[in-house]
């Protein structure tokens, strides 16, 4: 053993070759503080040996290396621009110590090679793996680019377009992908990794590979003609502008980080991506997306410690074959759960298999699924028009129509024929856990499990505890969730649980801006445009229904006297009436027709604004900034409430349901995180300002309270 830390070792092979083998202490091979200092010093070692003829870069672990410890690292992101530049210079300089050793090197990897563990193989001069490998450079996912030389080594590796597509995408590559592009040299079996990487350092050591060369190809200016790199460039910028946006400056940063070191060598390059690396991590962008990571991870975390604790599910029931049950069912059955679906209507489970049969060949015709495994799912599936079929229920899911006795009812009938262990959830996205929970004989197995719509795309499952819910209940559909492919967020009961009950204030704004005379249009894209929402609250409210909202806001009403009480007729009450119902009968604030595919096509609808006009004013003067005010004060408010009760856990918890649940525009990090990048002083003003409107706008007495103590969330 030449060198031996927590992280790695060092191992002598014959004929002068060294092994550099990755084996953090911890679960996972990542880029932490201790394991760049091992690294580094692991080099220094190798540097004064005399007799090293090669050196392999290896792992012990199933991953090389999932990328840097961004937990560690975001603390850097807070030092002055001339402290964050020089612990960038000092990390690089190890990855160059690698690169710039006077022998071959190879980097022999599995598993995950991602952000700092790609940048670490493309420091070698080859690279090989198993078809296992999954590698990329995922960095401006975080809002950030590469940081330790990955957008000056690639480049120079596999050409500038095929590097930028990787870089400016973050996206992850399989094995044959990166063989096929360059980033590795060979793909082998697992079984024969070592003894490969082994014969191509020996043939680069004998001098029939020229390592030098490809050493030098990468430490050079990027071969490109003037009117080469013009093409390129100019080509880059106008596709990565048109689909990340203004919102996410990442993907663009890098595309010109790379342009202006194209014509450098390795070292002045690198000073290049520092500078813009340095740039982005100061960017509120970057801290939202970085804590929406950590907020997912700590979420994963938990739901896995608490899943350990809960029953293991095999056997899951769906009560319901509407759009809901039936999505429901296809993510079990997708997950390999037998999956029974129970309907009172032949036509309804006609329809619901009719669902999940579609969303199959989607995944099929996507490539992201075989033909056996669609049999296999649709195989999983067992409609059911007798309670009989639940008796091997582990854990029995309702989704009937959005009414409380319906629900009770059914839920009532269905505790009669389950397993005494049985579990029994409610899909109910308003209706309170505790009032249905009065129905069942044993209301500590009952809780709630909020899906969103489309099941198969939401990430977010709410898993709600009623007043008489049992923890080890929780833990089971924690583990479900899980299982199923969501993330869970545990919620106390109330109206509208906790995305729904946020989310109603924001719909609230929207009918006082109407009400003032401003355009739904104009709404929506400062909503979307500016603020950065997937839909504005016109577009979202056709397609969540008109009469679903309508419906919801009365059950919120009941619940929220106090703030969503209406004080008189609004627009949501003056749509349902005339039944627009949006997407639903194809008439809301917009008309909806269908395409050749069959999807909706939305259109500007001027019997809306002739309806309209019949109740409010019309063509309001506003500025955008006060448009996202009257929606956003609200529902930060609600979300602060819902904290001081109690309902949600923390404000990283909160976060996150609300970029999975509504889709809050990731880039700004959740509306606990806006608040306080807008600033908590800031932010009271400007509901004080509006507080006339209503005691929607009345900010907590907690928050006056951290604002004062100049306290912040995170």
């Amino acid at each position: 053993m030449l060198y031996q830390s927590d992280a790695l070792s060092v191992i002598q092979h014959e004929h002068g070759i060294a092994e550099i083998r990755f084996d953090s202490a911890g679960s996972v091979n990542k880029f932490d503080q201790c394991t760049l200092v091992s690294f580094d010093q692991a080099l220094q070692c190798l540097q004064g040996m005399s007799e090293l003829s090669g050196v392999i870069v290896s792992h012990n672990k199933a991953d090389f290396m999932v990328g840097a410890d961004i937990t560690e690292f975001l603390p850097k992101f807070a030092l002055p621009d001339n402290e964050l530049s020089e612990w960038l210079i000092k990390a690089n300089d190890i990855f160059n110590r690698l690169e710039d050793l006077n022998v071959p090197t190879i980097t022999a990897m599995r598993g995950f090679a991602l952000g700092g563990g790609c940048e670490c193989a493309l420091a070698s001069d080859y690279r090989i793996a198993t078809s296992s490998l999954v590698i990329g450079l995922p960095e401006v996912k975080l809002g950030i680019m590469p940081g330790f030389g990955g957008s000056v080594r690639l480049p120079r590796l596999i050409g500038a377009d095929n590097a930028l597509l990787w870089i400016t995408t973050g996206k992850q590559f399989h094995a044959q992908a990166a063989l096929a592009v360059g980033v590795l040299d060979a793909v082998v079996d697992h079984e024969h990794l070592q003894h490969a990487a082994l014969d191509m350092l020996r043939a680069a050591i004998a001098g029939k590979l020229d390592w030098q060369a490809r050493r030098q190809q990468k430490k050079s200016p990027l071969t490109l003609s003037a009117v080469e790199a013009g093409m390129c460039f100019a080509t880059a910028n106008a596709m990565v502008a048109a689909k990340a946006g203004h919102h996410y400056p990442a993907p663009i940063t890098a595309v010109k980080a790379i342009e202006k070191a194209a014509g450098l060598a390795r070292d002045e390059a690198l000073m290049v991506e520092n500078k813009h690396f340095v740039k982005l991590a100061k960017t509120n962008v970057a801290r939202s997306l970085v804590g929406i990571f950590l907020n997912d991870q700590n979420l994963k975390q938990q739901a896995k410690k608490i899943a350990k604790q809960g029953k293991d599910v095999q056997h899951l029931a769906v009560l319901g074959a509407g759009i809901m049950g039936g999505g429901i069912a296809y993510q079990g059955a997708s997950n390999q759960l037998t999956t029974v679906m129970k309907d009172i209507n032949p036509g309804a489970l006609k329809l619901g298999m009719r669902e999940a049969n579609k969303l199959l060949n989607k995944q099929l015709e996507r490539g992201r699924i075989d033909g056996q495994t669609l049999g296999e799912t649709l195989i999983n599936i067992i409609p059911s028009l007798h309670y009989g079929s639940l008796s091997n229920a582990d854990v029995v899911i309702e989704a009937v129509v959005e009414h409380p006795k319906v629900k009770a009812q059914v839920l009532a009938e269905t505790e009669q024929h389950v397993s005494q262990d049985c579990v029994l959830a409610s899909n109910t996205s308003t209706i309170p856990i505790s009032l249905l929970s009065r129905s069942l004989t044993n209301p500590e197995r009952f809780c709630g499990m909020h899906f969103f719509n489309p099941v198969h795309r939401m990430p977010l499952v709410e898993v709600i505890r009623g007043d008489q819910t049992s923890e080890e209940t929780i833990n089971t559909v924690v583990a479900l969730a899980s299982k199923m492919g969501k993330s869970a967020v545990v919620v106390n009961d109330c109206p509208g649980f906790f995305v729904n009950r946020v989310l109603f204030p924001y719909f609230f704004g929207f009918t006082y801006l109407i009400a003032k005379g401003v355009d739904f249009a104009q709404i929506d894209k400062v909503m979307e445009g500016q603020f950065g929402w997937p839909m504005g609250p016109a577009y979202l409210l056709d397609v969540v229904g008109i009469d679903t909202a309508h419906h919801a806001g009365e059950v919120m009403a009941q619940g929220y006297p106090t703030r969503m009480a209406k004080q008189q007729t609004d627009c949501i009450d003056i749509f349902y009436q005339a039944q627009r119902f949006g997407q639903k009968n194809g008439e809301g604030f917009y008309h909806y027709g269908r395409d050749k595919n069959g999807l909706f096509v939305k259109e500007i609808a001027s019997s809306a604004y002739d309806l309209l006009a019949q109740h409010y004013p019309v063509d309001a003067v506003i500025e955008d900034e006060e448009i996202i005010d009257y929606l956003m004060i609200p529902m930060v408010n609600e979300v602060l409430h819902c904290l001081d009760e109690g309902i949600i856990d923390c404000p990283a918890q909160a976060d996150i349901a609300l970029v999975y649940g509504l889709g809050f525009p990731p880039f700004r990090g959740g509306a606990i995180a806006w608040l306080q990048h807008l600033g908590l002083v800031e932010f009271i003003a400007k509901a004080d300002a509006l507080s006339h409107l209503g005691s929607l706008y009345q900010v907590p007495e907690s928050l006056r309270q951290k604002a004062i103590a100049g306290e912040i969330y995170y």
